[in-house]
């Protein structure tokens, strides 16, 4: 496989990122770097790589997880372990702009590659490392996946129902800090390549930025309002399940159709409006305990109850189109497998395909919509795909690979066309 060659006009283009990673984080991190025309190569272990390759084998026989966070990058199988690895590691961050890391509590001091020690020698680098709960707290120890996370910082309880806690479907917790953690990164490049002051940290001294973002930060950074509520009124908001502690009306409601609708306000104005325009209701509007929104949010079950009513009486597309006329925030409440074929995708043509080992597959485009730019949608690749092709740049020869091969300090296919 070579190198995915993204268009001129890729913010990202001539940045080349190295990545320690597995699971969802920093994958989804370099995922985005990929899509803005960084070069990302992804080392893996030899043996199995990256463990999220492994969840499941719905996508061809490929995993769901994986598949969805490493289009666009290339490959490399090299075993960390081994001196002989670790120097071709380092011979390939000599080269590099990024680092981005998110193995398992302490791991990346073990190869050498502490926030100093990264400092010290490639002073020039940006360095993340993506870890669960942050440097020097009571449990930067503990080993951190997203569900586990999302319980410790709070998100469970303010999500389900009450007595029963839910975790959110999506993996908020290791998406949202990858997301914290491509924004980091482009800030930085942005500093260094503009001549400014790239370091961030209080480390060491050079122009590199070393970065450390926990999945703990910003999961309490998500929590920003149910936190500052619970400091200031003392007490713990119960989870609504479709609903939202903070306004009402606001949530889903079924019709006579058999579909579930989701209705929401946001102001007094339009409570107003739902009230007497939709629910046909003046003496609702009327009721001084529903005049302002902490009045309604004390009585929702009541208002709940008066919009359940109405709803069960009209179809969906009669409830929609009355909410549309009247300004009204609506939604249908859709299963995964009716979003595949979403209208508001399809028609605005926001799949396409990418290529995988085992074949084409569709594929969203990023979310950002930028003006004579669309991102490469570079292909997943297999395990170790590109190990040889890379090596040779970096200047191995063909005796060299094979001999690294033959005592497993690197894995992946064999290319005949490896470098001489």
């Amino acid at each position: 496989m070579t190198p995915v060659d993204p268009p001129a006009a890729a913010p990202l283009a001539g940045i080349t990122v190295i990545a320690l990673e597995q699971a969802v984080s920093a994958p989804m991190c370099t995922r985005v770097l990929a899509d803005f025309g960084a070069r990302v190569i992804k080392i893996e272990n030899p043996v199995g790589g990256d463990f999220a390759r492994h969840y499941d084998d719905v996508v061809l026989g490929q995993a769901a997880h994986f598949v969805w966070v490493n289009r666009g990058k290339e490959s490399v199988a090299l075993d960390l372990k081994t001196d002989a690895g670790l120097d071709i590691l380092h011979r390939l961050l000599g080269g590099a702009d990024v680092l981005v890391s998110n193995l398992a509590p302490g791991a990346t001091a073990r190869l050498g590659l502490s926030p100093e020690e990264l400092a010290a020698r490639y002073p020039s680098l940006v360095a993340v490392e993506i870890d669960g709960f942050g440097r020097d707290g009571p449990l930067s120890h503990k080993r951190a996946y997203d569900l586990l996370v999302q319980a410790e910082a709070g998100v469970c309880a303010v999500t389900g129902t009450a007595g029963q806690p839910a975790k959110p479907g999506p993996p908020v917790a290791d998406a949202t800090t990858g997301l914290y953690a491509a924004l980091s990164i482009m800030m930085c490049l942005y500093r260094r390549d503009a001549g400014g002051p790239a370091r961030l940290d209080h480390l060491a001294s050079g122009e590199g930025a070393r970065i450390g973002i926990s999945l703990f930060d910003t999961m309490a950074e998500l929590m920003g309002y149910h936190l500052t509520y619970a400091r200031h009124a003392g007490v713990d908001q119960e989870p609504l399940g479709m609903s939202s502690p903070a306004v009402a009306p606001y949530g889903a409601y079924p019709t006579a159709d058999g579909h579930t609708v989701v209705l929401g306000t946001t102001n007094d104005r339009e409570w107003q409006r739902l009230a007497t325009t939709i629910l046909q209701r003046p003496d609702l509007a009327a009721d001084n305990r529903f005049r302002t929104n902490p009045g309604r949010t004390s009585h929702r079950a009541e208002l709940d109850a008066a919009i359940a009513a109405w709803c069960t009486r009209h179809d969906l597309a009669d409830i929609q189109r009355i909410a549309d006329e009247a300004g009204i925030g609506n939604a249908r409440y859709n299963r995964p497998s009716e979003v595949i074929a979403h209208p508001q995708l399809t028609q605005r043509n926001r799949w396409r395909d990418i290529e995988t080992p085992a074949g084409p597959i569709p594929s969203l485009l990023p979310p950002a919509v930028i003006a004579d730019y669309e991102a490469p949608m570079g292909p997943v690749p297999a395990l170790g795909a590109d190990t040889e092709h890379i090596l040779g740049e970096i200047g191995c020869t063909a005796s060299e690979i094979e001999q690294m091969r033959h005592v497993a300090v690197i894995g992946g296919p064999v290319h005949t066309e490896a470098a001489t």
